[in-house]
């Protein structure tokens, strides 16, 4: 019993839950003060912030991105095109100082098992999107070396500050030294607007999506439906943005 309670109760003590309580709380009070627009207000935000927060909602959010890519099972190319996915420059580590985010741990993971099954070169594709923040590529550099890929098999490309310049530099890169047939490694939330610059480009490659968020299967519990982490609903929104910008932009 006090197992059920504790994990009913703990969703909302955490953020978002605890915001959600807060707002139907002054929604409560506006009502009893008869402040109806002010109490409505606050029912639609705790509403909506309630619906990013649940698995339902985001999962069929990350399905909309996801859907339509799946993981080559043999797959060919002559290079693979490894996207960044944020490191913590700071953090310590084993070999250094600076870790990869757990996305982009994902991403290398899956480019270290594919260059050793088809032993190809990678090209880190990393750069910082402002300059006051660190250079990903050479910390990602760094993790597929400690995980066994030669040194001499990695390409940096540093200069890249989103997924369209991504595109740019990897291009030239591959342009310059005859690669044909690039595998494309990066997140499957993020794939389809990494195909999209790549097309743009008039690059074709193979997709390789790594890190599934969601699934067309899923059960749902009651649990499901308690307020969890706005973090899948936010990954998707700043995706569908992207996709916005970059159809009109580019």
């Amino acid at each position: 019993m006090l197992f059920m309670l504790k994990k009913t109760l703990i969703p909302f003590l955490l953020p978002p839950g605890i915001f959600i309580v807060l707002l139907v709380s002054a929604a409560v009070w506006f009502l009893f003060k008869k402040y109806w627009k002010a109490a409505l207000a606050n029912l639609l935000i705790a509403f909506f912030m309630w619906s990013l927060s649940i698995s339902s909602v985001s999962n069929a959010m990350l399905r909309g991105l996801e859907s339509g890519f799946n993981v080559p099972r043999n797959p060919r190319g002559d290079v693979i095109i490894l996207l960044g996915g944020g490191v913590y420059a700071e953090a310590p580590d084993l070999s250094g100082v600076g870790a990869p985010s757990a996305d982009a741990l994902a991403r290398i993971i899956t480019a270290v098992r594919i260059q050793k099954r088809l032993n190809i070169p990678v090209i880190v594709s990393a750069g910082r999107v402002f300059e006051y923040t660190s250079v990903e590529a050479p910390i990602v550099k760094r993790f597929l070396v400690d995980l066994g890929v030669p040194p001499n098999e990695i390409i940096i490309e540093d200069k890249s500050r989103d997924t369209f310049e991504n595109t740019k530099y990897t291009g030239d890169i591959c342009a310059r030294a005859g690669y044909k047939n690039p595998i494309l490694v990066t997140s499957a939330y993020h794939m389809r607007r990494a195909i999209m610059s790549f097309e743009k480009a008039d690059m074709k490659v193979t997709p390789f999506p790594v890190g599934f968020m969601s699934s067309e299967n899923d059960q749902y519990t009651w649990r499901d439906f308690l307020p969890r982490s706005l973090r899948g609903a936010s990954i998707a929104i700043h995706e569908y943005l992207g996709l916005v910008f970059y159809r009109f932009a580019y």
